[in-house]
């Protein structure tokens, strides 16, 4: 790095197996919107989730266009809604345990785990680190930084309750993927844009991915009777 030159310090963001992929393509848009860097983490079993919600493959060898096709799609499946330029991003592959995330020591503003499994939250509730998904969390709670987990299942049973208040004991916020409708949302992508910005929210990056609460009943409704 040269004199003068500011240091890279990403959000992490970790796309688990969990149904839910538009909510990571929207995370990931804003993100680099909001002029953010970005290390992307993909673990195996999220591809297989992106491959049947989309039809899209991610490759480790083809990254870059793989990624730039998926958050150009909407939430509805059609491609080209989006323009996105992913200069901003940095790919980790799932297995890579010796990655600059897995340290305490690489520079990173927090992770971002959207959306997050069941399976995930546990791994990371238990600090198993079977990959680097679960390792950067691990290393993200340790070193105090921001960890916003986007849960995406239904219905929770007791086991992933408890995994939840492990993890909001040690810092973590829990954001589960529950749209809400006050926004005045007409399509799927306004719902997904609403979770994705709560989760944004909860990382402390603007955006403008949905209309705010003004305390005005019915300032939601686009149409009148």
């Amino acid at each position: 790095m040269n004199a003068g030159e500011s240091q890279r310090t990403p959000w992490i963001v970790g796309v688990s197996g969990a149904s839910g992929t538009p909510y990571a393509a929207a995370v990931l848009r804003a993100l680099l919107q909001a002029g953010e860097s970005v290390d992307l983490v993909v673990s195996r079993a999220s591809r297989l989730t992106l491959l049947d919600e989309t039809g899209l493959p991610f490759r480790d060898a083809h990254w870059q266009d793989d990624l730039r096709e998926w958050l150009a799609r909407g939430a509805d499946g059609k491609p080209g809604t989006f323009e996105v330029d992913i200069s901003g991003v940095r790919h980790w592959s799932a297995g890579d345990l010796a990655a600059g995330p897995s340290s305490g020591s690489y520079p990173a503003k927090g992770m971002l785990i959207v959306p997050a499994s069941t399976a995930s939250v546990a791994g990371v509730a238990l600090g198993l680190s079977k990959d680097l998904l679960q390792r950067a969390a691990s290393v993200t709670l340790k070193e105090g930084r921001a960890l916003v987990v986007a849960v995406r299942e239904a219905p929770l049973n007791g086991q992933t309750l408890r995994h939840l208040v492990t993890l909001d004991d040690a810092g973590a916020i829990v954001v589960p993927a529950s749209p809400g409708f006050y926004a005045g949302a007409t399509h799927i992508q306004d719902l997904v844009d609403f979770v994705a910005g709560r989760v944004l929210d909860a990382a402390g990056v603007p955006h403008t991915l949905y209309r705010r609460w003004k305390g005005e009943l019915g300032g939601g409704s686009r149409t009148t009777t």
